[in-house]
C-alpha cells in the first residue's frame, strides 16, 4: 500500500510542525479480519496496534482522516488519574478499587512514555502544575495527603511563593505539582501510532464512514459505502461520531468543543514570565490550560461550547486571557486558533468495556488527558485476545444518557456559571491581596517616618509610642500571611 504525504493544515501550528503522515485509501472491497476497529483516534489506534502485536488480524476504519479530529488537536497533556475527582471515585468504588483504577491510569502514562521513545517530533516535557486562582491551601492538603499517602502518587504541594517563582502572575496562589506527568506534540504522537500500527500489519482505511453494523452472530458485519468488513470482534472507538451506527451509545456522550490558540514568538519576555516548562492548568473548569511550544510561544486553551463554533472569534478572547494573566508580556499576537470536539460522560469517567458479546466500546475520554486512551487500548486488546477481564473494573460507571439537547443546554449553563463564579472568587482574592500589599506599604512608610522623627526627640527609657491600631492589625495580618504553613509535599 503506497503512502502519500499530506499535512493537516486545519490543525494550525500542529499541522505545520508535524512529521509527514501516512495516508491510506478508502475501503473498496470486502475484507475478513479478526477485529474491526471503528475510529482512528488515539484509542482506536492503540487498540488496533496492541491487537496486531498479539498476532491477530485487524482492520481500522476512519470516516475522514486518521487522527484528524480531537486526537491531533488537543494540548497533549499526559496525566495520571481521571477527570472525576479521586474522592468521588473512592466514595463510589471503595478505596481498594479506586487504587487499582488509579494504577491503571498511571499504566497509561507509562505506556505513552515508553512508546514515544522512538517517535520523532513528539518532544516530551515533564511536569504538570494544577494552580489555584485563589488562596485554597486548606482545600489542597487533604487531596495531597490522599494521593501521596494512600495512593503512593508522586505529588507535591507548592506554596504561593514557589508557584509565583515560576509563574510570574498575581493571579496564582497554591498549586499541586505532578512531576511524573508530561506533555507532548499530540499529532506527532498520533502519526507515530499510525506508523507503528501499519508496521504491525493493521489494515487502515480513511474516508471510509461506517453505514451500518450487524452485531449478531459469531462473524459480525460492518458496512461501508464501497466495501464490507467481517470480524469476530468490533471495537467502537469513534467517540462523538457514533450517532449514525450506534445512536444509543452516542447519546451517552456530551460533545464539548474547546478552543486553542498559539501565539507568535514572544522572545525573552516569555522566559521571564513563565519559567515553568511543564503543562499548566489554572482552574478546575475549562479555563485555562497552557504550555510553552516552539521555544518561545504559548499554546493556550480555554472556552467550551456544546456546539461546534467558528474558532476565529475565540482568538481575540484567548489573547486577552494571556495578556490579563501575564501583563508583563505586553501585546501578544495570535498565529493560529482552532477547535477540537471531545466526548464527555455524565460520571466523568471513560467508557471501556464490552457492550454486547463481541462488541467493545472505548470512548468518553474528554478531560482526562491522553493516558486514558492508551489505557483503554491496552485493556481492550488484552480482553479480546487474552480474555483478560481487567476492563470490568469500570463496570461501576455505566452508560448514562447525557440528556440530549436539554443536557447540552444544562451543561453549557453550568459551564458559564462555574467560569463566572471562579472569576469572581479569583478577583476577590486579588483585591484582598492588593489591599494587604497596600497596608504593608503604608505601615512601612509610617515606620520610616517615625525613624526619621525619633532622633530629634528626647531619649528616654520608655517604649516607643504604639502604632496606629489599623496599621498594627495590618502588620499582624501580613505576618500571619507570611507565616502561613505552606502546603507540604505528601
Amino acid at each position: 500500500m503506497d503512502a502519500r504525504v499530506d499535512v493537516d493544515h486545519e490543525a494550525g501550528w500542529y499541522g505545520r510542525t508535524a512529521e509527514a503522515p501516512q495516508r491510506f485509501p478508502a475501503l473498496t472491497f470486502d475484507l475478513d479480519v479478526d477485529v474491526c476497529v471503528v475510529g482512528g483516534g488515539f484509542a482506536g489506534l492503540t487498540t488496533a496496534l496492541e491487537v496486531a502485536r498479539r498476532g491477530w488480524s485487524v482492520a481500522l476504519l476512519e470516516a475522514k482522516q486518521i487522527a484528524g479530529a480531537a486526537s491531533g488537536r488537543n494540548l497533549g497533556f499526559v496525566l495520571p488519574g481521571f477527570q472525576q475527582d479521586i474522592e468521588r471515585i473512592v466514595e463510589r468504588c471503595g478505596l481498594d478499587h479506586a487504587k487499582i483504577l488509579w494504577a491503571l491510569s498511571e499504566d497509561g502514562v507509562e505506556y505513552v512514555r515508553t512508546i514515544i521513545q522512538d517517535m520523532p517530533g513528539v518532544d516530551p516535557v515533564d511536569g504538570w502544575l494544577e494552580v489555584s486562582k485563589f488562596d485554597a491551601a486548606d482545600d489542597l492538603l487533604p487531596l495531597i495527603g490522599l494521593l501521596g499517602q494512600e495512593f503512593g502518587v508522586a505529588v507535591e504541594g507548592w506554596p504561593v511563593e514557589q508557584v509565583r517563582s515560576v509563574l510570574k502572575s498575581d493571579h496564582y496562589f497554591h498549586a499541586i505539582h505532578f512531576p511524573r506527568a508530561f506533555h507532548i506534540h499530540p499529532l506527532n504522537y498520533a502519526i507515530g501510532l499510525i506508523n507503528a500500527a501499519h508496521a504491525a500489519g493493521v489494515r487502515m482505511f480513511e474516508d471510509t464512514p461506517v453505514i451500518s453494523i450487524d452485531p449478531t452472530g459469531v462473524r459480525k458485519r460492518v458496512a461501508t459505502p464501497a466495501g464490507r468488513v467481517r470480524a469476530n470482534h468490533i471495537v467502537l472507538a469513534a467517540n462523538t461520531e457514533l450517532g449514525r451506527v450506534a445512536p444509543e451509545l452516542a447519546q451517552t456522550l456530551l460533545p464539548l468543543t474547546t478552543y486553542t490558540a498559539v501565539t507568535e514568538p514572544i522572545g525573552e519576555k516569555l522566559v521571564h514570565a513563565v519559567a515553568y516548562r511543564g503543562a499548566v492548568s489554572d482552574s478546575q473548569s475549562s479555563d485555562y490550560h497552557y504550555r510553552i511550544v516552539g521555544g518561545d510561544r504559548l499554546m493556550w486553551s480555554g472556552g467550551a461550547t456544546t456546539w461546534q463554533a467558528d474558532p476565529a472569534p475565540y482568538g481575540p478572547w484567548l489573547k486577552q486571557a494571556i495578556e490579563r494573566t501575564y501583563p508583563q508580556l505586553g501585546t501578544v499576537e495570535i498565529s493560529d486558533v482552532w477547535a477540537g470536539t471531545m466526548g464527555f460522560t455524565v460520571h466523568r469517567m471513560p467508557q471501556i468495556g464490552e457492550v454486547r458479546p463481541g462488541v467493545w466500546l472505548a470512548s468518553g475520554f474528554g478531560g482526562h488527558g491522553l493516558n486514558t486512551t492508551a489505557m483503554a487500548g491496552t485493556l481492550l486488546a488484552r480482553a479480546i485476545v487474552e480474555n483478560d477481564d481487567a476492563w470490568r473494573l469500570f463496570l461501576p460507571y455505566d452508560l448514562v444518557w447525557a440528556g440530549g439537547t436539554l443536557g447540552r443546554a444544562v451543561r453549557q449553563s453550568a459551564s458559564w456559571w462555574k467560569r463566572t463564579r471562579i472569576s469572581l472568587v479569583a478577583r476577590g482574592a486579588q483585591r484582598r491581596q492588593a489591599q494587604e500589599r497596600a497596608d504593608a506599604e503604608a505601615d512601612a512608610r509610617e515606620m520610616a517616618l517615625r525613624e526619621r522623627v525619633q532622633p530629634h526627640e528626647s531619649v528616654t527609657d520608655s517604649p516607643p509610642a504604639p502604632s496606629h491600631p489599623q496599621g498594627e492589625a495590618s502588620e499582624q495580618q501580613s505576618a500571619e500571611k507570611e507565616t502561613d504553613a505552606p502546603v507540604n509535599p505528601a
